[in-house]
């Protein structure tokens, strides 16, 4: 039987990700400016592209303006494979997946749990980076990142960001 436990390692590596995918046109991206704009430690990020890369889902650039790319089209890349390669999964039960939370054996609701579990997996299996890039309100949130990265964000700009979401 298959699990998924979305944690805080599979969020970041997702949000990792989806930053990189929407500045894809700007050429190889540094890990210090994806840290800066998503407010994840830079040490933490070496060590999700490290299991990215190792999963082929990004390459890395060397030398002067290099940083990471997508190994291949953001359609291509599903948030499912993502959270899989930092070897993370979603488990909706209580036993962690296991099945033995009552005395070693699995619980009345295990197998419902378990088939949620599953339903979340086959969900995050359809949504591809490039399908969240096309959205309006993850590209608003991005463009206030980025304007703030750049320092030129204003007040009205977050209240108004605020209102969005």
């Amino acid at each position: 039987m298959w699990f998924m436990r979305l944690t805080t390692k599979g969020r970041y590596a997702v949000t990792a990700m989806l930053d990189l995918a929407l500045h894809t046109d700007q050429g190889p991206i540094s890990l210090a400016g994806i840290s800066k704009r998503q407010e994840i430690s830079l040490s933490y990020l070496e060590q999700l592209f490290a299991k990215l890369r190792q999963r082929d889902l990004v390459s890395s650039v060397r030398g002067p303006g290099g940083g990471y790319k997508l190994s291949r089209d953001a359609g291509d890349i599903f948030v499912a494979e993502i959270i899989d390669a930092v070897n993370e999964s979603i488990d909706a039960t209580s036993c962690g997946g296991g099945g033995s939370c009552q005395h070693g054996e699995v619980c009345l609701t295990h197998y419902l749990w378990s088939d949620l579990s599953q339903q979340i997996h086959e969900f995050l299996s359809g949504i591809s980076l490039a399908s969240l890039v096309a959205r309006k309100d993850v590209q608003a949130v991005s463009d206030r990142q980025d304007r703030r990265e750049r320092g030129d964000l204003q007040l009205d700009d977050v209240i108004s960001a605020s209102t969005l979401g």
